[in-house]
């Protein structure tokens, strides 16, 4: 005859608390990374919908084109602490020690609300600025050298979008390089840059159509958006 084990209430909750724990770690940084800056700025600066003006992504780089640097830069930093604060914060409280995958999930989950928000009818922007955030909690250096990437390409090419492709491109590399003993660190960023080269497809095209949109400034720094934008 065997003999059947149960648990006690104590145990089951021991069991239960760290799945619980992390799923709603998870379920968290996805509403906090689903937050619609780029949408928010638009209703504030302008009483607008940015999903229907410039390039129509709630994304930066949008919200400069019609808003300008005063609600671009706030709006960029939010999204890069979007990415940072799951893996800075919330990681820690669910059982990051014991879970060393868990940073990575908590962040990949922040660029997937960011770019499917289910408050904007799951519209959003292309990941790039809070993937930022979820690696520069992780892997700072990387991040700042492809942040020179970025610059780079931007001052030679004019493209924002071909930047952000080039630049997300090289954050495994410099990753494998400055972290050769973090692999979720550096699948999650494999993983991302597949992810953030997906929602780039329209720009690919137009890239290689060669109707893809510069970036440029007027002489007082506010906003240029050409008729193409609209």
């Amino acid at each position: 005859m065997g003999v059947h084990w149960c648990a006690t209430d104590d145990q089951v909750s021991a069991q239960t608390r760290p799945s619980l724990s992390i799923v709603l770690a998870i379920l968290a940084s996805y509403l906090l990374g689903a937050t619609p800056t780029s949408y928010i700025a638009g209703r504030v600066g302008r009483g607008i919908d940015l999903r229907e003006h410039g390039s129509r992504n709630l994304g930066a780089t949008n919200v400069y084109r019609i808003l300008g640097w005063k609600y671009a830069i706030p709006v960029a930093l939010v999204d890069i602490a979007k990415g940072a604060i799951p893996v800075l914060f919330f990681a820690t409280w669910a059982g990051a020690a014991e879970h060393p995958w868990l940073p990575v999930v908590l962040g990949g989950a922040a660029v997937l609300g960011h770019m499917f928000s289910p408050y904007v009818s799951f519209k959003g922007g292309k990941g790039v600025a809070t993937a930022a955030g979820l690696f520069l909690a992780l892997a700072p250096v990387a991040v700042l050298l492809a942040i020179l990437v970025w610059g780079f390409c931007l001052w030679l090419t004019g493209y924002v979008s071909l930047s952000s492709i080039v630049a997300v491109l090289t954050v495994p590399v410099w990753i494998s390089l400055l972290q050769p003993g973090s692999p979720y660190t550096f699948w999650a960023s494999v993983a991302l840059v597949a992810l953030i080269i997906f929602a780039h497809r329209r720009n690919i095209s137009r890239l290689i159509a060669g109707t893809e949109n510069r970036f440029r400034t007027r002489p007082s720094g506010g906003p240029t958006v050409r008729p193409s934008d609209q």
